[in-house]
């Protein structure tokens, strides 16, 4: 990951996360850049290898978005992290971690905005049935509208409840509330018929976890 596409990446973050939130950006296996609050710091450097049981080794374990407490034993404090793997063509390339002192309360905002044509609709996360990449955007589908967000689908997992949003696909994250049934399919995988009748592959990369996460 070059200076460029973190650059990016902080751009992006600081939208949307308030100044007591700690960031810390690795590849595979140490810390690439790291940016403290005054609430909590890590004392994370940049060449720090990632440290097994914290947020960014549990997210790049998993190949999953993670959200948990973190016991004091791994860097002398707990926290409460959020962390995401960054995916390229299918393959980990790092993680992305949000360090909060404790679970927020209210994660950031219950809308996701989205363009249709030259107008903007604010929708609620509980609207939404689920999400696809499309040409580096997020195409966004509810009952009643379809639409675009601007991030892409691994960026915006981000800012998604993880016990109503499920990654299941590289290209799909699904919203668990609208899922009508699931069925087997090919080589362990599973096909999920969503209540507007859209049919979601769950890829064999994340079908343990999908089963694991809906106890199956």
């Amino acid at each position: 990951m070059d200076p460029k596409q973190i650059e990016e990446i902080m751009e992006i973050i600081k939208e949307f996360f308030p100044e007591n939130t700690s960031i810390a950006i690795s590849d595979t296996n140490e810390y690439l850049y790291y940016q403290p609050s005054k609430k909590v710091d890590l004392k994370i450097k940049p060449g720090d290898p990632i440290k097994e049981g914290s947020a960014a080794h549990k997210a790049l374990s998993y190949g999953q978005k993670i959200s948990s407490y973190i016991e004091p034993d791994v860097f002398g404090i707990a926290y409460y992290g959020m962390s995401i793997p960054l995916m390229e063509e299918g393959e980990t390339k790092g993680a992305i971690t949000a360090i909060f002192p404790q679970k927020p309360s209210a994660f950031l905002t219950n809308y996701i905005t989205i363009k249709i044509d030259d107008c903007w609709y604010p929708i609620k996360h509980d609207q939404v049935i689920y999400l696809e990449t499309q040409l580096r955007k997020t195409f966004v589908k509810t009952m009643s509208r379809e639409g675009y967000h601007r991030l892409n689908l691994s960026d915006l997992e981000l800012f998604l409840a993880p016990d109503s949003f499920i990654r299941c696909h590289r290209s799909y994250i699904v919203n668990i509330d609208y899922i009508d049934e699931i069925q087997p399919d090919s080589h362990s995988t599973f096909l999920l018929i969503m209540k507007d009748g859209t049919r979601i592959p769950v890829s064999q990369r994340y079908a343990s976890y999908f089963r694991r996460s809906l106890g199956f």
